[in-house]
């Protein structure tokens, strides 16, 4: 009987032993629900990098581009809070304020630059950071040097009478002036931005006048005539199939020669535009946005904002990660040298890549555009999206596209602020 109970115990401390080995060696898991698979294989390479580190900590990576608002609000709405995922900056940072952690007090919100840490800030109190940068951007056109060569071209044209002439010089080369990523709802924003930026000296203003319903597009020419003259120039000059030109397609078109000038993209294409070809010689330029040669200018600045998840189960671990990734030597190197992207941080440099030097002396010499798709939320710029696609695909006319464009501003963002 002595036998059996000492046993009994025995057995009891190795089952308890085997329980307690077994939940140390499952050890921690994060999830990872971003949008940007363009930077899949970095952020790959960053969690294999950080493994090393932790080894304790398994990230789940998941991204998709495609209906991201929509999946992630499904996910929110169920109670599955990734641990990380992301939205735009500006007006949704309050959209998902309360799944967000402050941040403030961080070491990566002190190695932000300042101006992009403001991006993530809440306009109601200004609160935050609610959210951290994969990277730091530049917006505009990319376009082959060559075919601009071939074509006659000295110059990016800066006007759309410009534009117009070498769309046309361009076409008689049997090449596509554009391609046009019609097929994604996010390249209208980014189209568009140019112009409303360059619609009035105080943009934030303006999209709040839209907000309220006290504007209207027609009200401004840059906005109803010259955005409507691009988009229209665009589609003459561009896919046989716009509407089906997705994100891969208009790389691919602009890396094997096929389309002499991108749209809607900017400075996070060119990595793959080269594993494409190598050899492509790439420009960078503002959008010609009127008549007016100084209105043509890039945009800078943080666009997306990593959110960490408020109600994680595993806090510390998953701020561990974070600031790991911008105060570490490989994180702060991993921007440049693996994602090949600009650096949100204060400590980066700028990756060997044409758009971002291109777009650093741009900038220093001609200044920028307002980052304005961040004063709208992801919700609206969807809605905008559809409906340009409506007008591209001709079911609808400019003025019932402005009229939706309208209405659609005042239902979803008219109670933000």
């Amino acid at each position: 009987m002595k036998k059996l109970l000492m046993g009994l115990i025995l057995l009891g401390v190795l089952v308890s032993g085997a329980f307690a080995g077994g939940s140390k060696e499952k050890g921690v898991e994060l999830d990872m629900f971003i949008s940007q698979p363009e930077y899949a294989d970095a952020i790959r390479a960053l969690i294999a990098e950080y493994k090393k580190v932790a080894p304790d900590v398994t990230i789940n990576y998941e991204t998709t581009q495609d209906s991201y608002p929509a999946l992630l609000k499904g996910r929110l709405n169920s109670g599955s809070v990734p641990d990380i995922f992301t939205s735009t900056a500006g007006a949704e940072i309050d959209s998902y304020k309360e799944y967000s952690l402050n941040l403030a007090g961080q070491p990566l919100a002190s190695a932000m630059i300042p101006a992009v840490a403001d991006g993530f800030k809440s306009l109601s109190d200004g609160s935050g950071p609610y959210g951290f940068a994969i990277k730091g951007n530049f917006f505009g056109i990319l376009y082959n040097k060559d075919i601009f060569e071939k074509a006659g071209i000295a110059e990016f044209p800066r006007t759309l009478d410009a534009l117009e002439t070498a769309c046309q010089k361009i076409a008689d080369l049997g090449v596509k002036p554009f391609t046009s990523g019609f097929a994604e709802w996010w390249v209208y924003k980014h189209m568009a931005m140019h112009f409303v930026g360059a619609a009035s000296p105080d943009a934030l203003a303006l999209v709040k006048k839209f907000e309220r319903g006290t504007a209207k597009i027609s009200d401004y020419p840059r906005l109803y005539n010259d955005f409507f003259r691009y988009v229209d120039l665009v589609k003459k000059y561009g896919d046989d199939k716009p509407l089906e030109t997705t994100l891969d397609r208009e790389i691919a078109a602009f890396a094997n020669g096929q389309a002499a000038m991108t749209n809607g993209q900017g400075a996070w294409i060119e990595e793959d535009s080269l594993k494409i070809n190598p050899k492509l010689r790439i420009g960078f330029a503002g959008y010609p946005v009127s008549d007016n040669p100084a209105d043509c200018k890039v945009v800078t600045g943080a666009d997306q904002a990593m959110r960490v998840s408020n109600s994680s189960k595993h806090q510390k671990e998953l701020l561990d990660f974070v600031n790991w990734w911008y105060t570490s030597d490989y994180g702060k190197s991993w921007f440049a040298n693996i994602a090949k992207v600009v650096p949100p941080i204060s400590a980066g440099t700028v990756p060997n890549l044409e758009v971002p030097k291109q777009g650093a002396v741009l900038v220093q010499k001609e200044g920028s555009l307002p980052l304005t798709i961040i004063y709208s939320t992801d919700a609206f710029h969807t809605a905008f999206g559809e409906a340009m696609q409506a007008y591209v695909g001709g079911t609808a006319t400019k003025d019932q596209t402005c009229a939706q464009i309208e209405r659609q501003w005042i239902a979803i963002d008219g109670g933000s602020r």
